[in-house]
C-alpha cells in the first residue's frame, strides 16, 4: 500500500533513539509500564462513567430534547479531543509530559466533582417533567452555566491526560517493537476501562443514583492520579525544550519568504554547526527536493551567520533539520485528513445508536434493563478482543508463516474498510427497526426489537478501531519530528475532535434539508442518514488508499515499520 523509502535523510529520526534528552532509567520502561497503564485505566474509567451516559443525563435531568442532547454530547467530546493538542504543545515546549498529565488529572477531578454537585443539589438542575405532561421547564441560564462549566473542566482535564499519557508511555521505551507493544496495550487498557465504566457505572447511574455514579467517577479519578504520582521515580523523563517547536516551524516559513534565491559560493546550507566544522565535512545531507521552495530558509547568504558560525537572525536563516521537520508535517497532512473523515461516520453512529437504544427493547432477562448509554460496550468489547487477538496471535502468525507484517498504514486501511461495512449494516438494521415501528403504530413506545440487534454493526466498528486506532498512533509517533513527539499522538485527538464538530454539522444539514432526523426518530429515516455517512466513508477510503500508496516512509524508519508488527509470543 505505502512506499517504503524516502529520497532524503531526516536527521531528527536518527536522533530519537540515540540521543534522547532524558534522565535514563536503568530498569527500563517495563518498570514504569504498570504505573502508566494503571493510572490511565483509572482516569479513563472515571471519564467513561460520566461521558458515555451524558446524553441520557441531559435528557432525563435537564429536560433537553434527544437531538439537542446529542449535539451537546458531540460538542463536548469535540472539545475533549481538541484539548490534547494544547497539552501536547505545553508538554513539548515547557512543562514536559509528567506535569501536564498530573495537572490535567486534577482539572478533570474538579470537573467530575462539579458534575456530581449538579446531580446532588436540586437547585442546580430544572424540575423534572411530570408523567403525562406536555410541558417541561427548561434549565435556567445559571443552571446551564454551572453544568457547562463542570463539563468544560471535566473534558479539558480528560483531553490533557488521555493522549499525553500515550506519548509519555512510548517515551519509556527505546526499541520500536516495545513502543508498538505499548500502544497496543495502551489502547486495550483504554477500551477495557471504558467497558467497565459503560456497564457498571452506567447501571448505577440509571438504576441506583446519578449522585452515587458520579461520586464513584470522582473516586476513580483520585485513584488514577494517585497511581500516576506514585510511579514518578520510575519514569524516564524527557526534558522539555523550553521553546516552542511551532515557533521553529514558523521561522522556516518566514525565512523562506524573506530569502533571496542565491547563496555564497553555490548552494551552501546551514546545519547548525560552526563554520570551520562544516567546511571540512561533506557528509551533511541536503534538503529534500520535495517542496524545495522551503530549502531557501536554510540557504546561507551574506550576513546570515556570525563569525562563530551561529545564526545571526533566526527568522532569516534556519537549519536544514528545521526545514525537514516542516516538510515532514506537510507530507503527513493528507493522511491526517483521512482520519477526520474516518471518525465523522463513527461519531454520528455512536450518538445515533444511543437514540436508537432508547427506542428499542433493552431488557436482558426478566429484571435487568440495559442502560441506553451502554450500547457503546459492544464496540469496546470487540476492540479489546481484537487487540488481544492481533497482538498475541495474528501478528506473530504472519511473521512466522509468511515472513510479513502489517505496517501501520495497512492496519489503518483495514480499519477504513471495516468502518464502511459497519455503516452499511447500521442502515440496514435501522431500516428494519423503522418497519417494525410503523407496523405497530405506537408512538413513544419502544419497538419490540432487541437492542442486541445493534451489536453486530457496533462490533464491526470496534474491530475497525482495533486496527486503525493503534495504527494511527504508532504511525504518527514514528514519522513525526523528534521535537514533536508529544504532539504526534495528540494529532489523532485533533481529527477525532474535529470529527465531532463535523458530525454535528452533518446532522444539522440533514435536519435542515430533509425530514430524516426529527426530534422523535421513529418519525424519521435514520437509515438514510447512515447511508449518507456510508458513502462519505467509502469515498474517504478511496482517498486514503491513494494517499497511503503515495506516502514514503523515512529511510531510517523502514526498519521500524518492519519490526512494528513482528511481535513475538513472549
Amino acid at each position: 500500500m505505502e512506499k517504503p523509502a524516502v529520497q532524503c535523510v531526516d536527521e531528527a529520526a536518527t536522533k530519537v533513539q540515540s540521543s534522547p534528552a532524558a534522565r535514563s532509567n536503568n530498569n527500563g520502561g517495563w518498570i514504569s509500564f504498570p504505573f502508566i497503564i494503571g493510572s490511565m485505566a483509572g482516569l479513563s474509567l472515571a471519564a467513561a462513567g460520566w461521558n458515555n451516559n451524558l446524553i441520557v443525563y441531559l435528557i432525563q435531568e435537564f429536560n433537553m430534547s434527544s437531538v439537542s442532547a446529542a449535539k451537546v454530547y458531540n460538542m463536548a467530546n469535540g472539545c475533549s479531543t481538541i484539548f490534547p493538542i494544547l497539552g501536547a504543545v505545553v508538554a513539548d515546549s515547557f512543562l514536559g509530559c509528567f506535569s501536564v498529565i498530573w495537572i490535567s488529572s486534577f482539572i478533570s477531578l474538579l470537573g467530575a466533582l462539579l458534575l456530581t454537585f449538579t446531580a446532588a443539589i436540586d437547585t442546580l438542575r430544572p424540575q423534572k417533567c411530570g408523567y403525562g405532561s406536555d410541558e417541561c421547564r427548561n434549565a435556567s441560564t445559571s443552571q446551564l452555566t454551572f453544568l457547562y462549566a463542570a463539563l468544560a473542566l471535566a473534558y479539558l482535564g480528560n483531553g490533557g491526560t488521555r493522549f499525553t499519557i500515550g506519548s509519555m508511555g512510548a517515551n519509556q521505551f527505546q526499541k520500536p517493537k516495545h513502543q508498538a507493544i505499548f500502544f497496543n496495550w495502551y489502547t486495550f487498557a483504554l477500551y477495557t476501562s471504558n467497558v467497565i465504566g459503560s456497564t457498571v457505572l452506567l447501571y448505577i447511574e440509571d438504576n441506583v443514583s446519578w449522585v452515587l455514579g458520579f461520586a464513584i467517577c470522582v473516586a476513580f479519578n483520585i485513584i488514577g492520579l494517585g497511581i500516576f504520582l506514585s510511579g514518578q521515580r520510575f519514569y524516564r523523563h524527557i526534558e522539555p525544550q523550553h521553546e516552542s517547536p511551532f515557533v521553529s516551524l514558523a521561522q522556516v516559513v518566514i525565512a523562506a519568504i524573506r530569502k533571496k534565491p542565491f547563496s555564497l559560493g553555490g548552494e551552501h546550507y546551514y546545519h547548525g554547526t560552526k563554520s570551520q566544522d562544516s567546511a571540512t565535512r561533506t557528509d551533511f545531507p541536503k534538503p529534500c527536493k520535495f517542496f524545495r521552495y522551503l530549502n531557501r530558509a536554510a540557504l546561507v547568504t551574506e550576513g546570515d551567520k556570525k563569525q562563530d558560525g551561529l545564526i545571526a537572525e533566526p527568522w532569516k536563516l534556519c537549519t536544514v533539520q528545521q526545514v525537514e521537520d516542516l516538510k515532514t508535517l506537510i507530507k503527513l497532512f493528507p493522511l491526517w485528513t483521512t482520519g477526520l473523515f474516518l471518525y465523522t461516520p463513527l461519531v454520528i453512529q455512536a450518538s445515533l445508536a444511543i437514540l436508537q437504544a432508547l427506542k428499542m427493547d433493552r431488557r436482558f432477562g426478566s429484571h435487568f434493563k440495559i442502560p441506553a448509554g451502554s450500547v457503546v460496550v459492544f464496540t469496546l468489547i470487540s476492540t479489546c478482543i481484537t487487540i488481544t487477538f492481533t497482538d498475541r496471535v495474528l501478528f506473530p502468525l504472519l511473521n512466522r508463516c509468511i515472513r510479513s507484517s502489517l505496517t501501520p498504514l495497512r492496519r489503518v486501511g483495514i480499519g477504513h474498510l471495516l468502518t464502511v461495512v459497519s455503516m452499511a449494516l447500521s442502515a440496514l438494521v435501522e431500516s428494519k427497526r423503522i418497519k417494525i415501528v410503523k407496523s405497530h403504530h405506537q408512538n413513544n413506545v419502544a419497538a419490540p426489537m432487541s437492542v442486541f440487534l445493534l451489536a453486530p454493526q457496533l462490533a464491526i466498528t470496534g474491530i475497525g478501531l482495533a486496527f486503525h486506532s493503534p495504527g494511527y498512533a504508532g504511525f504518527y509517533y514514528q514519522e513525526f519530528p523528534a521535537s514533536l513527539k508529544s504532539t504526534s499522538t495528540a494529532v489523532v485527538a485533533v481529527f477525532v475532535g474535529a470529527a465531532f464538530y463535523l458530525g454535528n454539522g452533518v446532522m444539522d444539514l440533514v435536519q435542515s434539508v430533509t425530514g430524516w432526523l426529527p426530534e422523535n426518530i421513529d418519525n424519521g429515516r435514520l437509515d438514510n442518514v447512515f447511508w449518507v455517512v456510508c458513502v462519505i466513508g467509502a469515498a474517504n477510503s478511496v482517498y486514503y488508499l491513494v494517499c497511503a500508496s503515495l506516502y514514503k516512509y523515512k529511510n531510517v524508519d523502514q526498519e521500524v515499520n518492519d519490526s512494528i508488527d513482528k511481535i513475538d509470543s513472549n
